[in-house]
């Protein structure tokens, strides 16, 4: 439920400060925690996936915050089904799978460290900090609507994509499709009755299918990479509607919810 301004003024606070308390902790202590238990653990992959979790903490008790109760799954998104989740998401990544086999070659010297890093945690951890949390206790707990909710989160999410890139133009095209991303998977969390898994999986998938084909080094890719992206995403989105019309459901995200929503 969302109630008043004051209200949403408290959530923004809480959301926003120890958002940015995890992203200081995570940007001072992250690589030397890792670094740490992988001399313990002696696996890469595991290894930050572990730090990954221990970063989250503040998130956690920005949860806390906003609802002084401990129910996490339920206040992040991850108490939805999971099964129906992740065969949407195989469904709608199709495309990329088919595409970049045809057209790329197998990645063979693909190893466990980069799929764990790059598939597993990038897809899992930054689908709870940036949607289920940043954006999704905006959205689902205050009177901001869709594109306020999303905007801040969505630059921030682009942000943190621009090491990839080389010069101006690569910039600006991965911190573009890095940006859009952020909101089609806010779109699809929210569509799909507040059920993480439903961007956890996408994201992962589609991450997957880049690294398996060597598809490219960065976010950004070639024409030939993005028809197939493309197309994926325009399946995800027929996809999530025609499920709403299946069960006679008017989309949540419409004109009187991209902004302000109301006290109803």
């Amino acid at each position: 439920m969302y109630l008043g301004l004051n209200h949403t003024g408290k959530i923004m606070i809480i959301t926003f400060g120890t958002f940015l308390l995890y992203w200081v902790l995570d940007g001072l202590y992250f690589d030397a925690l890792r670094s740490h238990l992988d001399l313990y653990i002696g696996q890469r992959g595991i290894s930050h996936m572990m730090a990954y979790t221990l970063s989250a903490l503040p998130i956690l008790f920005g949860v806390w915050l906003v609802h002084r109760k401990w129910n996490f799954t339920r206040y992040l998104g991850l108490d939805g089904d999971p099964f129906k989740a992740l065969l949407f998401s195989m469904v709608a990544t199709a495309p990329m799978f088919v595409g970049y086999y045809l057209a790329f070659d197998v990645n063979t010297e693909i190893s466990m460290d980069q799929i764990l890093i790059s598939v597993v945690a990038a897809g899992f951890f930054e689908e709870v900090f940036f949607r289920g949390f940043l954006f999704g206790q905006l959205y689902r707990f205050t009177r901001l609507g869709f594109i306020p909710a999303i905007f801040f989160g969505a630059l921030w999410f682009g942000g943190i994509h621009l090491y990839q890139s080389h010069d101006l133009i690569s910039a600006l095209g991965i911190f573009g499709i890095t940006f859009l991303g952020a909101v089609l998977f806010g779109w699809l969390y929210i569509e799909w009755d507040n059920n993480l898994w439903v961007p956890i999986f996408s994201h992962t998938l589609m991450n997957l299918s880049w690294l398996l084909f060597s598809v490219d080094e960065n976010a950004m890719g070639g024409w030939y990479a993005n028809v197939f992206r493309l197309i994926s995403i325009v399946l995800m989105v027929l996809l999530t509607i025609y499920s709403k019309s299946l069960k006679d459901r008017s989309m949540e995200i419409d004109r009187w919810t991209l902004w302000i929503k109301n006290n109803s």
